[in-house]
């Protein structure tokens, strides 16, 4: 399957995205405005609590093409993250004293060239890393077969997709023989004590829907993977995260393309539940781009919308003491992350 870009598709542009996010439902009614609803609880305008976690996405290349991919990621996509803009966010945490954790995403971030020597100077600085890893990256190559000793290595916090327990389900969503390929990447983190009690390697699971619905409770379904996980392939893990799908890019296609998107959009906001918006994680999180531009979140930056206008704009401009007085920018997807329980890329937002 290609990228929404290579297929010079509609919504491989941001606008485009937007401009269906605003638009009235097939009904002709107006989906709230999420400023509003946030206003209503007296939450508006959203703010920074203060940066603590800076994400930061090392390129858009990945060995996969999944189905639901809000950052369009694939082996078609090119940009990358160079050595330069690296050097730019190693130089703003060393100056954050704040940022304890840092966390890298994609595409596939091991595919990134100077991957490994990001995670080596951050580890130099003291810094939790955290790595999101597609678990088949891991057998994809030779030259990843030796992931899990470098996670080990550096102490890396490692949290991998995988859409559910079974084949079927998680080979729909993600690509065929995906799910047995993820499975023996786990068993090779496994091996080097990830998931084991006592190690202090930490290996977390990721869950989002296959559908045009939202995620069940995220303690049962812990349960449950750990359960069908263990006694059919002898597989140990930390935590399970659930996450909400938003409507953006592929899953924003695939919503249309099926039917789905007004029932979805009113889903979300029907669902939404204010204390789960006073924990999202825009609150205490900057985004940086492949480019080095900084966004709220992650969802933001597939949308290209950088924080609000007036503060640092660029990884080179990096100042927290600025960041953390900004006010959040919003759209229509944010309902996505204040929907029940909450979504962040560390799962259920209210406990």
């Amino acid at each position: 399957m290609k990228s929404l870009k290579r297929q010079a598709h509609e919504l491989a542009d941001p606008l485009m995205q937007l401009t269906v996010l605003q638009q009235p439902s097939l009904h002709g009614s107006q989906f709230q405005a999420f400023a509003e609803k946030l206003d209503e609880y007296g939450l508006y305008p959203l703010t920074s609590t203060g940066t603590t976690i800076l994400q930061i996405n090392v390129g858009k290349m990945c060995n996969q093409t999944c189905k639901h991919c809000h950052v369009d990621a694939g082996p078609d996509r090119k940009e990358i993250m160079t050595r330069e803009t690296m050097q730019l966010c190693l130089d703003a945490i060393k100056q954050s004293p704040n940022i304890g954790t840092v966390d890298l995403t994609g595409g596939a971030p091991e595919m990134n060239p100077d991957f490994r020597w990001f995670v080596e100077e951050l580890s130099k600085l003291g810094r939790q890393v955290i790595v999101r890893c597609n678990l088949t990256i891991i057998l994809a190559n030779k030259k990843y077969y030796d992931l899990p000793e470098f996670f080990k290595e550096h102490g890396v916090h490692v949290i991998s997709s995988l859409p559910y327990f079974q084949a079927s389900r998680t080979d729909a969503q993600r690509g065929d023989g995906v799910f047995e390929k993820s499975i023996k990447a786990l068993q090779m983190l496994n091996e080097v004590g990830y998931g084991k009690e006592g190690t202090g390697l930490q290996l977390d699971l990721v869950y989002n829907p296959s559908g045009a619905f939202l995620p069940g409770g995220q303690k049962s379904l812990e349960a449950e993977f750990k359960r069908r996980l263990k006694s059919g392939y002898d597989i140990d893990f930390n935590s399970l995260f659930c996450i909400t799908n938003l409507p953006v890019s592929r899953y924003l296609d695939y919503l249309i393309q099926s039917g789905n998107y007004d029932s979805y959009m009113q889903k979300l906001i029907d669902a939404f539940n204010p204390v789960a918006a006073a924990g999202v994680m825009c609150r205490n999180t900057i985004s940086v781009g492949w480019d080095g531009y900084l966004y709220d979140c992650d969802f933001n930056q597939m949308l290209e919308l950088k924080v609000e206008d007036g503060m640092p704009r660029h990884i080179r401009e990096f100042d927290d003491a600025a960041l953390d007085k900004r006010h959040i920018v919003l759209n229509q997807h944010c309902y996505g992350c204040t929907a029940g329980a909450g979504s962040s890329c560390g799962g259920e937002t209210v406990k």
